[in-house]
């Protein structure tokens, strides 16, 4: 049985402001085993962010060392040493990592994976340097609890188990437990800035507090490890949902060899990753980042919720984001799922795709229609609609139909419930794809057409004929409308080019006579810097959101006004990098790093997307164009560990800020849209066509002759116009 050390308290509650680590990840891993349900993240050289028994439940901060010789230096892993990681294998979400003191005098080595069947992180440890300096390093564990979401209501408590002592961490009934397989010397609880171990060794290098508890607050674990003559020791990080369970899992962790957990968690992965597609074979990195794209993309998936798939294993700007910050982008949006499916579909793999259809299925609103975003279990977040986010499941249902799967399970009622909500609330969006903005949207309209005639070929194939009519004519409607709804003639971006798609024709949702003329509207820009415009002419607004009209095949590559908006678009949000071209969202855009390189809080200015770079490489390929330098761009944005990142520094090198034009800033990384891009840009090239056509939508809109009057009313009884 386990029992609580003394009762001595530290001092200096509750500790200071809690704060989470930077979004932009080393790596990101977890066993692809459903049984170990914990999946962590690195940064630095470090653990950061541990998940547990959800993919959107983190309950760690950070867990580092401390280094010093007692008398003449202190350092602090994250800090202080020279960090390299690198993955086990080009399938395995493993790291191995070497932190380097400045001068070389010695290295901390480390190997990080899961235990592969239990929730329990393992870091292999071991030293190496002058061995004169070795003999007299003492290292210490230093980690930051954020049990069950949040820094402040932590309990730590020193614990005696089985003849050990643990570093243990409590909220809310989940308990997170610490031990390596050498013993500890000496162990403390504290509070953050106050009475924890940094605080207690930069003073004077010594471990002096040996706290048995410290209660409610922002806590810190800490406990020295002693080294012995192989300086080599294996450290667990375990959760459980009661004290007894997690110190149960971290003995039993513990209680085998490191090596072989390494090969079994290797087994899983190379096995799950062996009858993907060769799509290396277009690749310009011999398939580096296909193989890790396609690796994180398994990993994001949850394993008590089968099929629900995160956005990132990321909190954007951690370092500024507190307890009243929940959300991250460990959550469920639509949006991001249905592509992360998709990349994995284009991959070869139909399984996690049908599981994610499956959860969807299972997750849709009775009225049709999906939360913004969206808790593991189902539980709204955020309250905003997007019609995109219910078009794109649909999307899925046809493509994993058309390919033969699904027999098993019947999507039928919810593509035709999201085909119900997208007339009925539709065709302006409250929010488009970049979930700021109300109105006419191309790229939501490009999705919302696609999916109705997905939906329409359904119900014919169901036998409902006049369903599928009613949907086609539909779709029809909105096609007709999307130039007269979303394309200026007063263009003033470029001066040669006055007829060109905007990003959003502002509209209400609620206003029953909208003006729908594009040239008119006032556009209020989120997230822009205090004392900067936040409205502007809607017309001079831009993105380049009408390319997923192409994708879908709604209109032909080198269609002349999407050429001309191209040329716009590239005016006006193209950055030229070391390692290739990429965009930005939209003018004006004020989601991203600040102009100083401060952290996003609020405001900032939007920087380079490479998810773009992935959307304009499709376009190139359906236009006949060369699609190499958009791969080539892509890989080189990543990590060297295959993580790519929601945004790149686009300005000149701030290198005491670690920002590097074409590089990632502290938003998400990875972010699992851009992976899913990445892969499915490949399969793009390894066909030779775009992957996401859809040859019915092309069929009925890309005929030589059409009529199409954008003025006309819809007519639920009029016939669809014949296909050429």
């Amino acid at each position: 049985m386990s029992k609580f050390r003394g009762q001595r308290a530290a001092f200096g509650p509750p500790g200071i402001q809690p704060r989470w680590a930077r979004g932009n990840k080393e790596g990101v891993g977890t066993a692809y085993s459903t049984s170990s349900k914990v999946w962590f993240t690195l940064r630095n050289g470090i653990i950061t962010e541990v998940y547990y028994p959800t993919v959107d439940r983190p309950h760690v901060r950070d867990l580092q060392y401390l280094v010093t010789d007692g008398e003449t230096f202190f350092h602090e892993e994250k800090r202080d040493l020279r960090s390299h990681v690198e993955r086990l294998s080009y399938h395995v979400l493993g790291y191995r990592i070497a932190n380097t003191e400045p001068q070389g005098r010695y290295t901390i080595h480390k190997e990080v994976i899961t235990d592969p069947h239990l929730p329990c992180v393992l870091q292999h440890t071991w030293l190496s340097g002058e061995e004169e300096l070795l003999a007299k390093l003492r290292l210490y564990v230093l980690c930051a609890p954020h049990v069950a979401g949040g820094g402040w209501g932590n309990n730590a408590r020193i614990v005696e188990v089985a003849g050990r002592e643990v570093l243990t961490a409590e909220r809310d009934g989940t308990w997170l437990s610490i031990m390596a397989t050498s013993l500890f010397r000496r162990l403390s609880c504290g509070y953050v800035g106050t009475s924890d171990g940094w605080s207690d060794l930069v003073d004077n290098f010594q471990m002096d507090w040996d706290f048995d508890q410290a209660l409610n607050g922002n806590v810190a674990l800490t406990a020295e490890v002693d080294l012995g003559k192989k300086r080599e020791f294996t450290l667990g990080v375990a959760l459980g949902d009661s004290l007894h369970s997690s110190v149960t899992t971290l003995f039993q962790s513990l209680g085998f060899p490191f090596r072989e957990h390494r090969r079994r968690y290797s087994e899983q992965w190379n096995r799950a990753c062996r009858k993907i597609l060769p799509l290396e074979q277009v690749s310009d990195d011999q398939g580096d980042l296909y193989h890790s794209s396609y690796s994180l993309l398994m990993a994001h998936e949850d394993k008590t919720y089968p099929g629900a798939m995160i956005a990132s294993l990321s909190i954007p700007w951690g370092e500024a984001r507190s307890d009243d910050d929940k959300g991250g982008y460990h959550l469920v949006w639509t949006r991001d799922m249905v592509n992360s499916a998709m990349g994995l579909l284009a991959a070869g793999n139909t399984e996690t795709p049908m599981r994610a259809l499956i959860y969807l299925a299972a997750t849709q609103q009775e009225d049709g229609g999906f939360p913004q975003n969206f808790w593991i279990d189902g539980s709204p977040y955020w309250s905003g609609i997007q019609l995109d986010e219910v078009a794109l499941p649909v999307l899925l249902a046809w493509r994993l139909w058309k390919a033969g799967l699904g027999q098993e399970f019947d999507s039928y009622p919810m593509v035709m419930r999201a085909a119900s909500y997208l007339i009925h609330n539709g065709p302006v969006t409250q929010q488009e794809r970049w979930e700021e903005a109300s109105g006419y949207s191309p790229s939501t309209l490009a999705s919302n057409i696609a999916a109705l005639c997905c939906a329409a070929a359904f119900a014919r194939e169901r036998g409902d004929p006049a369903s599928a009519t009613y949907l086609e004519e539909y779709a029809d409607f909105l096609e007709c409308h999307i130039e007269s709804w979303t394309v200026t003639t007063e263009g003033s971006l470029v001066p040669s080019v006055g007829q060109h798609y905007i990003r959003i024709h502002p509209v209400k949702i609620d206003d029953p006579r909208p003006d729908e003329d594009p040239n008119h509207g006032t556009l209020t820009i989120s997230n822009a810097p205090p004392g900067s415009p936040t409205e502007y002419p809607a017309k001079n607004v831009v993105d380049a959101g009408f390319l997923e009209l192409v994708r879908y095949g709604i209109r032909r590559p080198g269609d002349p006004l999407i050429e001309a908006s191209l040329e716009v678009v590239d005016a006006t949000l193209r950055v030229e990098t070391p390692f290739g071209a990429c965009w930005r969202r939209y003018s004006h855009d004020g989601y991203g790093q600040r102009e100083d390189g401060g952290s996003f809080e609020g405001w900032g200015k939007g920087r380079a997307w490479p998810l773009l770079t992935g959307e304009r490489g499709h376009y190139e390929l359906a236009a006949g164009r060369y699609v190499r330098p958009f791969i080539q761009a892509m890989e080189r944005f990543a990590s060297d560990n295959g993580l790519l990142p929601e945004q790149v520094w686009d300005e000149e090198d701030r290198p005491e800020l670690y920002l590097h034009l074409g590089k990632s800033t502290g938003s998400a990384m990875p972010l699992m849209w851009a992976h899913a891009e990445y892969i499915r840009l490949l399969r793009s090239a390894f066909d030779g066509q775009v992957f996401d056509l859809i040859p019915e939508v092309a069929e009925r809109y890309l005929a030589e002759e059409r009529a199409c009057n954008p003025l006309e009313v819809w007519k639920p009884n009029r016939q669809p116009r014949a296909v050429a």
